[in-house]
Order: C-alpha cells, then sequence, then structure tokens
C-alpha cells in the first residue's frame, strides 16, 4: 500500500480566476486614483492632487518602516538572545511545545507580522497629512496666551503635532515590549521568577522601560500646555487650580520621570531588578500623590470655599480670549428702549426698513417657484431658496433666487435609461428671481427673472446650469462625432422635435474621447454603456463631481464650508458663491462649542460640512470666498480674511490655490454676504460672552438663548437668522443685513437683537447689537407669535382660511428695529391641501407693541400698528370716522410715500412712463403731507411748493 505524498494540483480555471479578480481589484484601484487626477486637471490643480498623494506616501511609509523595524528587531533581537540551554521544568516542557509549533513558521511571522502591524499604523499616520503640513507651515498668530507667554501658533500648529508623535511613539514601544516579552518567555529568556532570566532578556526589558519613561517625561512636559485648551462646565483655558497644583505638579512629574529613565538605563548594565522598579514604583505614587490627591485638595479647601474670587482672572482670560478667536472683539453694543409708540421723527428715518421688509419666506415658497417656473418634471428649485439683492433699474433690491437645476427623478419611468440619464438630461437652464419685498394680487411671487429662455431683468448670457447642487453624478456631453446636438436645453414649440438641445462646449470636464480613458471611466463607474456606447464621440467630456461644495473642498480640502452655496448672476454668467472657513480646537482660553449644535436650526438640521472629527472648534475665520462657474465648472478661489494665521499657513502649503483679495471682481464682490454658518456660530457664543464682567459672567444671570422658531414648534430648534435689508439705530441708510433676536435665559421675552452689515464695504461685518432693557417685559418671537394666534379676530380668520380644503403655513417671523420699538411681521400663505397645491401670500400679519394686525397687504397692516385706523368707512350710517392726530397724518403719508417710490420703481422697470409720472405724483403729494404734519407737531406752519418731477423719454435713461 502506498501512499501519496503529493500536493493535489490546482485546478488552471481556479487559478486565472484567482488572477483575473486580483487584476480587477488592482486596476479598479488604478481607475479611481487616475479619474481623480482627470479631475484635478480639469481644473487646473493636479499640484493638490500630487502633493497630498505624496505627502500621505512619505507619511505611510515611513511610520510603517519604523513599527515593522521595532517589531522586527525587538522579536528578532528577543529570539537571538534566547538560552541555548535550559533547565528542565513543567513550564519549560509546555512552552516546548509551543516553541517547536513556532518554529515552523517563525521567519514568516517575524516579517509578516511587523509588516501588517505597520501597515496599520502607516495608514492611520497618513491620516494625519494635515496635522504634519500645519506644523511644518506653521506661522505665527502674533499672540501670545497670558500663561506660558507661547505664541498662539503653537497650540494650533506645533502641540497636536507633537501630541500625534508622542502617541505614536507609545504605540510602537508598547506593542515592541509586549512582542519582546512574549518572545523571551516562549524561549527561555524570561522566567516566572525573574531572578532566573537572562541578562539579555533583563537589558532588553531595562530599555524598553527607559524609553517609555522618557516619551512619559515627553508627556508630563507638554500636558500642562494642553491645560490651556481644556474645557470644563465654567470655562476653557486654565483656572487657579491648574495654575497653582496641576502646571507646578506636572514639572515635578517630568523630572521623576527623567531620574526613572536615567535608573532604567543604569539597570541596563547592573544586576538586579529592585532599583528600577523602585523608581518605577515611586513614579506611579508620585503621580497619584502630585498629580491627584494635591489638586483636589486645592479645589476642595482653597477654591470652593471662594471660588469666584480664585477663579476671576481666570474668567477674564477665557472672555477675552473667546471674543478675540470668534472675531468678536469689535462688536457695537446700544441701548435699545423698545418703546410701544414711535415718535415721529424715528419712522421717518426707518422707511428704508418699512419699504423694504421681506414678504417672502425663501424657507416656504419653492414649491410655487416649482408650479410656476418649473416648466417641466425634469427641472427642480431647492427646498430652501437664497437670498440675494440686484440693483435693477438703479435701485438695489433684495430678491429671492433660485437656480433652475435638471431632476432625473422627476422623469417618467419610461424614460429613465442610461442614454437619458447621462447624455440626454444634463443641466439646468437659468435662474428664476422674485423681488422679495412685493408680490402679486393673487399671492404669487413678482418676478424679476423668469421663464425659458431667461427673460427679466438679470440680463443672463449663458443661462446653462452644468455644475449644480442638484447635477447628475456623472454627464457625458460634447460633440458625439455626429454633429447632432444630444443635450437637452428646454421644450420647445417652434422647433421640430419639440425641443432645443445643445453641445457643451464648455472648458470643463475630462476628455472621454478615446478607448482608454473610456475603458478607466467604465471600470470607476461600473458601467459598461461608458465603453460600448457609440454616441460618445472622439471630442465628447465627461463631468463628474460637480456640486459647488464638493469641487471647492477637493480643491482646498482643508476648508471647512458653509452649508449654503447661493448662485449669482455675474457678468451674464450663473456662478455659485461658496464660503469657506478656517477652524481649530486648540486656540488657547477660547470656548469650545461644536459646529453641529451652533449651526442647527428649523430650516437646517445640521452642519453639512466638518473637517473636524468631532465638530468642535475654538477658532473660526471666514477665511476664504470662492466661485464656482454653473457652465464650466471653473473653481476659483480668493483670500478674504488675508490676516488670518491658518489661511497663510494653507497658503504656504498650497501655494497658487488662493488668490488674492485684490483680485476678486467687482461684480462678485456685489454679492458677497455674510456668511450664515459664521453668523450662527457667532450668534452661540455671543449668547454668554456678550457679559464682559467675570463676576456677572460667574453668576450666568445675563445670559441668552436664540429663541425657537415659534412658526414651527414641532421641530423645537432654533429660529434661523435672517437676511433683511434693514437701517440700524447708528446706520445713516439700509444695507443687507444677517440678522437675529436673543431671549432671556429659561424666558420667552425678548433680550436683545443682532444683525451684521452683509454689504460689501467699509463697514461689512460690522456687528451690531441691540441690548432692550432688564427690567421691561419686551414680548419676544414666541410671545408675539402667541399674540397673534390668541388674537380672537386673528384666529377667527385663520379659522376660516382653514376651511374649505386649504392649509395656512405661517411664514418666518421677521423682527425690526423700527421707530424706536420693535417691529414683527410674518406673512401668511394659503395652499390647497388637495393635489399639487403651492403656498400663496394671502395675508400679512404684524405686531409693534401691544397692537396686532391681521390684512391683505402690508401698507394697511402697517397703517393699523402705527395710527390705530385702518380704513375710513364709506357707509352713511357707520359712526364718524374720529379725527387723525398729526402724528398719525405724518404716519400715513410715510407709508403712503414708500407706497409711491415702489410703484414708480416698478413703473420703470416696466417702461411704463404714464405710470411713472403718477406714481410720482402721489410721491410728491404725499411728502408735501408728510412735511405739513411735520409742520404742524413743531408748531409751524410751513407751506411747501411741490417740485414737478419730469418725466423722462423713452429715449431718456431710466438710471
Amino acid at each position: 500500500m502506498s501512499i501519496n505524498l503529493e500536493r493535489p494540483r490546482r485546478s488552471p480555471l481556479g487559478v486565472t480566476l484567482m488572477v483575473l479578480a486580483g487584476l480587477f481589484v488592482v486596476f479598479s484601484i488604478f481607475a479611481g486614483f487616475y479619474t481623480d487626477w482627470q479631475w484635478y486637471g480639469s481644473v487646473g490643480r493636479t499640484d493638490v492632487f500630487t502633493q497630498q498623494l505624496i505627502i500621505r506616501a512619505v507619511l505611510f511609509v515611513a511610520f510603517t518602516a519604523l513599527t515593522a523595524l521595532s517589531l522586527w528587531g525587538s522579536a528578532t533581537l528577543a529570539y537571538r538572545s534566547r538560552p541555548l540551554n535550559i533547565p528542565t521544568s513543567p513550564e519549560e516542557f509546555a512552552l516546548q511545545k509551543y516553541r517547536e509549533s513556532l518554529d515552523s513558521f517563525r521567519r514568516v511571522l517575524f516579517i509578516a507580522g511587523p509588516i501588517a502591524f505597520g501597515v496599520l499604523t502607516g495608514l492611520s499616520a497618513s491620516s494625519q497629512w494635515k496635522t504634519y503640513l500645519l506644523w511644518k507651515n506653521s506661522t505665527l498668530f502674533g499672540q501670545t496666551d497670558p500663561q506660558f507667554g507661547k505664541d498662539i501658533s503653537f497650540y494650533a500648529f506645533d502641540l497636536p503635532f507633537l501630541k500625534f508623535f508622542l502617541g505614536f511613539g507609545f504605540t510602537i514601544l508598547i506593542i515592541s515590549l509586549i512582542v519582546n516579552i512574549v518572545v523571551h518567555y516562549i524561549y527561555g529568556g524570561l522566567r516566572a521568577s525573574f531572578a532566573q532570566s537572562t541578562d539579555s532578556a533583563r537589558r532588553h526589558l531595562m530599555f524598553f522601560l527607559g524609553t517609555l519613561a522618557l516619551l512619559k517625561a515627553g508627556a508630563y512636559s507638554i500636558d500642562k500646555y494642553s491645560l490651556a485648551t481644556k474645557s470644563d462646565s465654567l470655562i476653557t483655558g486654565l483656572k487657579y487650580t491648574d495654575v497653582n497644583a496641576i502646571v507646578p505638579a506636572k514639572t515635578i512629574l517630568t523630572y521623576i520621570a527623567l531620574a526613572t529613565a536615567v535608573l532604567f538605563f543604569i539597570s541596563m548594565f547592573r544586576s538586579g531588578w529592585s532599583l528600577p522598579f523602585i523608581a518605577f514604583g515611586a513614579m506611579l505614587g508620585a503621580s497619584f500623590v502630585i498629580g491627584g490627591l494635591y489638586p483636589s485638595f486645592v479645589q476642595q479647601f482653597q477654591v470652593k470655599p471662594s471660588e469666584l474670587q480664585r477663579e476671576t482672572p481666570y474668567i477674564q482670560r477665557n472672555l477675552d480670549s473667546t471674543r478675540t478667536a470668534y472675531g468678536l472683539d469689535n462688536v457695537k453694543f446700544s441701548d435699545y428702549a423698545a418703546i410701544d409708540n414711535p415718535s415721529l421723527a424715528s419712522l421717518t428715518e426707518d422707511a428704508g426698513t418699512i419699504s423694504n421688509i421681506r414678504l417672502l419666506d425663501p424657507a416656504l415658497i419653492s414649491p410655487t417657484f416649482s408650479q410656476l417656473q418649473q416648466i417641466r418634471g425634469f427641472y427642480a428649485f431647492p427646498d430652501t431658496l437664497d437670498i440675494d439683492r440686484y440693483t435693477i433699474d438703479g435701485v438695489k433690491r433684495g430678491t429671492v433666487v433660485a437656480v433652475r437645476e435638471v431632476n432625473l427623478a422627476g422623469l417618467a419611468d419610461d424614460q429613465r435609461n442610461w442614454f437619458n440619464d447621462h447624455l440626454v438630461f444634463t443641466h439646468g437652464y437659468g435662474v428664476v428671481a422674485a423681488y422679495e419685498n412685493t408680490a402679486q394680487s393673487d399671492g404669487a411671487p413678482k418676478f424679476a427673472e423668469s421663464n425659458i429662455p431667461p427673460s427679466g431683468t438679470l440680463e443672463i448670457d449663458q443661462p446653462r446650469v452644468y455644475f449644480g447642487e442638484q447635477s447628475p453624478s456623472y454627464s457625458i456631453v460634447g460633440a458625439d462625432g455626429t454633429g447632432n446636438p444630444l443635450e437637452l436645453d428646454y421644450p420647445d414649440d417652434k422647433s421640430a422635435n419639440g425641443q432645443t438641445n445643445n453641445t457643451y462646449d464648455g472648458a470643463g470636464g475630462v476628455p472621454i474621447g478615446n478607448i482608454f480613458q473610456r475603458a478607466l471611466f467604465a471600470l470607476n463607474y461600473q458601467e459598461p454603456n461608458i465603453f460600448l456606447s457609440n454616441q460618445i464621440g472622439p471630442d465628447s467630456k465627461i463631468l463628474y463631481d460637480r456640486d459647488p461644495k464638493t469641487r471647492v473642498e477637493k480643491v482646498a480640502p482643508w476648508l471647512t464650508l458653509d452649508g449654503d452655496p447661493y448662485p449669482a448672476v455675474v457678468d451674464g454668467k450663473v456662478k455659485w458663491i461658496v464660503d469657506g472657513y478656517t477652524t481649530s480646537n486648540e486656540f488657547p482660553y477660547s470656548a469650545r462649542i461644536s459646529l453641529r449644535d451652533a449651526t442647527a436650526d428649523s430650516v437646517n438640521s445640521q452642519f453639512d460640512s466638518m473637517s473636524l472629527s468631532a465638530g468642535n472648534i475654538t477658532y473660526i475665520r471666514n477665511a476664504v470666498k470662492a466661485t464656482v462657474d454653473a457652465y464650466d465648472g471653473t473653481v476659483t478661489i480668493y483670500a478674504w480674511d488675508e490676516s488670518d494665521p491658518i489661511l497663510q499657513t494653507w497658503m504656504k502649503a498650497f501655494p497658487g490655490v488662493v488668490q488674492p483679495k485684490s483680485a476678486i471682481p467687482a461684480e462678485v464682490l456685489d454679492h458677497i454676504r455674510y456668511p450664515e454658518d459664521m453668523f450662527k456660530v457667532q450668534r452661540d457664543v455671543l449668547a454668554k460672552y456678550h457679559v464682559s464682567d467675570p463676576q456677572a459672567f460667574y453668576s450666568g444671570q445675563d445670559f441668552w438663548i436664540v429663541p425657537e422658531d415659534p412658526t414651527k414648534p414641532t421641530v423645537g430648534q432654533a429660529q434661523p437668522p435672517y437676511y433683511l435689508t434693514l437701517q440700524m439705530p447708528d446706520q445713516t441708510a439700509p444695507t443687507f443685513s444677517l440678522t437675529t433676536t436673543y431671549a432671556p435665559t429659561k424666558r420667552q421675552t425678548l433680550a436683545a437683537f443682532m444683525s451684521v452689515n452683509s454689504d460689501y464695504g467699509e463697514d461689512y461685518g460690522t456687528i451690531r447689537v441691540l441690548q432692550l432693557p432688564r427690567n421691561t417685559t419686551i414680548p419676544g418671537p414666541r410671545q408675539v407669535q402667541n399674540n397673534f394666534e390668541s388674537d380672537p379676530e386673528v384666529s377667527k380668520q385663520l379659522s376660516l382660511l382653514r376651511s374649505g380644503g386649504s392649509e395656512v403655513q405661517l411664514g418666518n417671523l421677521l423682527s425690526l428695529p423700527v421707530g424706536g420699538g420693535l417691529l414683527y411681521f410674518e406673512p401668511v400663505y394659503v395652499r390647497a391641501s388637495q393635489g399639487e397645491g403651492y403656498p400663496l401670500l394671502r395675508k400679512v400679519l404684524v405686531s409693534f407693541g401691544s397692537k396686532v394686525a391681521f390684512e391683505d397687504d402690508l401698507a394697511t397692516a402697517l397703517k393699523k400698528v402705527f395710527s390705530g385706523q385702518t380704513s375710513i368707512p364709506t357707509d352713511p350710517t357707520a359712526p364718524e370716522t374720529p379725527a387723525t392726530t398729526p402724528e398719525q397724518d405724518l404716519a400715513n403719508a410715510i407709508l403712503d410715500a414708500n407706497q409711491a417710490y415702489n410703484d414708480g420703481v416698478a413703473a420703470l422697470a416696466a417702461g411704463d412712463f404714464a405710470a411713472y409720472g403718477e406714481a410720482q405724483a402721489r410721491l410728491s403729494e404725499a411728502l408735501q403731507r408728510a412735511t405739513a404734519a411735520g409742520g404742524v407737531i413743531a408748531g409751524k406752519n410751513l407751506a411747501v411748493t411741490p417740485t414737478p418731477t419730469p418725466v423722462p423719454s423713452p429715449s431718456q435713461s431710466t438710471s
């Protein structure tokens, strides 16, 4: 009987399949890298891709090699120094079996094991490429921390890298120590009784423990600096116990750890185990007593009995550093009485605010835009529209804007196929804009730009949107070789096939005309049609990674991006404007906040783009403004805060990526606005850090909160900030501003009103806070909403509106400082509850002081809350109309003048010069009445001769 000892032959088919699978994985990885590199080439920034790749590769190789060599050396030294003659014992008899088993694959294990661990640590290290580049290119802040006198750059750039390097050192040493001990134990170098261990094992152990003690000394040394960025329930930064107990303890422990390391190293050349372990025990005991018990004693018996006195100087440090880190050190605070009866002078001064009250709620009217301007189901608008402003006929007008983007989900099921999804429905078309402060008589928006092809006042030369927030994952565009355009522009009854098509000729995209390119992209997208389709010609291109935020994030991966890119028509082109932030979690003494929590509100549930793992920051700057061309995808990043050291550091790491601020085109500057997420972070911080006195901060009695959105009580989220055109008390003219309100903690009254100027100029970014008296109960948003809905007349009319198959939607509740008080305004929309109903503006709610008005239009509501007289009865049997006061006459005249002015602007835009002349006559008459009423109040009878306003002929400029 014979035994066949030959290995079983492997099936050729199996080997072939394994090889093919391996090649598929390799080529898939290569295709991913290649298509990524091609994308960077399409935006002219292959340097960003290659530099990231090189830095990550260097870190990976370096740390993989260090780890692998350390583990291999530890195991090999332990094996080579094994005793050749091992005394027989039951313990050794059991270990002999492990030795025999291990010897059969020891060589492979000693090489493969370290390499495997090395790859893991290398991957971890490569993910820290940002930390490395910040350290390598660090820029001084020019500001030092108040405790150690270190420049802030040490905390922002150096300290994170030192922590990373120490953590890596501890990892390698501990794993190497474990490997060394295991090998020594298996091969007899280490015994259960240390006295019987070999000298080699003892020396190796002493070396590793001594090196660990050295690293621990380094950790103790930098731990004291980490105290400057630690947070607790009171403040961020060092406090009394830290300064007077923990910092000295860390210094003492550093020297103890160094002494312990020296003793371990000395013991490498002396016999015995007792001395180093006594030192090690002493270090542990000192750590417990000096580092634990003593600080607890100081906190309990020195700080707690008089905590405010002890912590006052450290609270002041926290107050100062927080305001600096969040750009809040130049906030303009002023007291605001918020009176119930507006003065005539203040009403006149605030006429610009009143005439620009925003009627349209961008968070509600997307369905209205869709029904009136979607044109076809394969177009779509975002759920929340954007706010911008345009100079129209010489007048800056606030607008609600949206891009009409392509929406594949709107196609019928029988239209969904690869050809249509990726070669036909490739782009959106046009921008829709509506005036924010007016509406049609039926409640629909009054459009400044609409329809396909575009018509209106924004002068769009290139309306096609190939790069947008809702663009398909990829589209193949350009000439297909036949000369027939495939890309659907828009439905067109005048064309033979009922639609107008386009052939993309922009600079964006990656060429996909040759067979090699098509094969790689087919592999990358797992789509054979890219390789097989005969509709792809030699000049075709593929567009991918098309979302504006994605494009900016890839070009500048070190930025944290604002969650709301917005479109603007710039020089006839549609461009997306994206705000980018530089952030740090290591600014000493600055309050630490969560980006996720600070930016969440009733419209946006969370911050969309967080580069920090935990989403926590202690520093933020709006460092850059970026634009993305909606037609060719060009990404341009401009420095905005050129003094920001973090931006300067990244500009050194990636030269040429960020252009100087002076390069921003004037047309782009016209549409720059203060970023919403930055403002949310600042309002969250200012809710506590408006308090400048340490004692008041410690008590917390004057802290504020952002009130919940009263129009969405089921959401339970903060009221979002609103872009409004308004004039603050210290301003001479209305400005485009971002606004919010505050309420006292655990109350729903109003504590403050905050705004920031969003119009580019010297005053851009100036934050103003109107502080209301603490001893009064000015109603806040939730109380005003309650007053609205509890008013008997309002409640009755709302009930009527909700009947008959209609649904009432309450728009945003806006707060405006007007006439020395607070004016609240809320649009009321009605939509059909059945079918594809959409909201139309039907009513307005207005509140000023204790007065509430619920009317069909804003002018009537304002007259009611300002004068008490809504209309004059025409029924002869009705009671006699009470005589109006001069104050009421003045208020009515101001409102009439505003209406006449707006009508004149609209008439000019429409080219109706007769209506323009009539509006100018009404404006002159209203101004005459206002001046006369003012004269009566002042005790003077002023006769005013109105100045005729010439009506321009059609040939004259209407600007």
